[in-house]
């Protein structure tokens, strides 16, 4: 059984073979494909209309299943290999281990944003951006510069609270926990991260950014912790919604999948916490 790990703790190999892992799915063209299929997806997603990957209750499991894929993608190279977490409640320095370059490398330098170190800096080689939303070729970073604080654990602590998964307009209006971890409404947790990262991160080609990864698994690690503390709040909508994915509904692209099929994440993978 995979075991996600917080990222804090990992050792340096665990550290040396997700980025060796990540840096082979580049070299050989899938991850990017990973990229395409998001920015897809943030493109089309709108309030008033068909919407899955975002500004809908779907966010979560469709992100489960994004991630799920992106694992065993990384898997298939390194069988040892788990999507690390990174809690930006407790890690939220630029100095934090994650921005080191033994791992993801820092932030961006001040004129143009541009990674300097770390294995996925222009300078390496090995990590061009191909699928992009302008003409430039390496990844970028502004840490803090969008938006200066990173969420606090209070902040999502009261998110943690809300009792209701969703509710309509099923959108980036809602209230109800999936729209305040999404971060349309309230604190603003998740948008919040990509903005203060910043860079492709902010953008719709934002798993341009290996931390991407790192980011949403924390996120989906908040839901099931949400789940634990409601045992009694289901997946919302149940069904009969226009625009949105009701629980048996199956999910774009995979078509395959349904929100009951991810309730339950412990069929395919564990948090070091539980």
């Amino acid at each position: 059984m995979t075991v996600r790990k917080n990222q804090a703790t990992l050792s340096a190999d665990e550290k040396r073979r997700f980025t060796a892992a990540v840096l082979e799915l580049k070299r050989s063209g899938r991850y990017d494909t990973f990229v395409t299929t998001h920015n897809g997806f943030i493109m089309a997603d709108t309030d008033n209309g068909a919407r899955t990957g975002h500004r809908s209750p779907s966010f979560l499991p469709w992100h489960r299943r994004f991630l799920l894929d992106f694992e065993r993608a990384l898997q298939s190279v390194d069988a040892s290999v788990a999507l690390p977490y990174w809690d930006w409640s407790s890690d939220r320095s630029t100095r934090a281990s994650l921005w080191a370059p033994d791992f993801l490398g820092g932030t961006g330098r001040s004129r143009d944003g541009r990674v300097m170190d770390g294995p996925f800096a222009a300078d390496s080689g090995n990590w061009p951006i191909t699928v992009r939303v302008d003409g430039r070729t390496y990844l970028r970073r502004a840490l803090g510069a969008g938006v200066r604080e990173l969420p606090t654990r209070a902040e999502v602590d009261s998110v943690l609270s809300m009792p209701t998964y969703d509710m309509a307009p099923w959108n980036s209006a809602s209230d109800g926990f999936r729209n305040h971890l999404e971060g349309w409404r309230g604190v603003n947790l998740h948008n919040r991260v990509h903005v203060w990262v910043g860079g492709q991160m902010a953008t719709g080609v934002s798993p341009n950014d290996p931390v991407f990864w790192l980011h949403h698994a924390y996120v989906d690690k908040l839901w099931a912790q949400w789940q634990r503390r409601h045992p009694d709040s289901p997946y919302l909508p149940a069904a009969g919604t226009p625009d949105v994915v009701d629980l048996d509904e199956t999910m774009r692209p995979w078509n395959d999948v349904r929100p009951a099929d991810l309730l339950d994440h412990r069929s395919h993978y564990t948090f070091d916490t539980e």
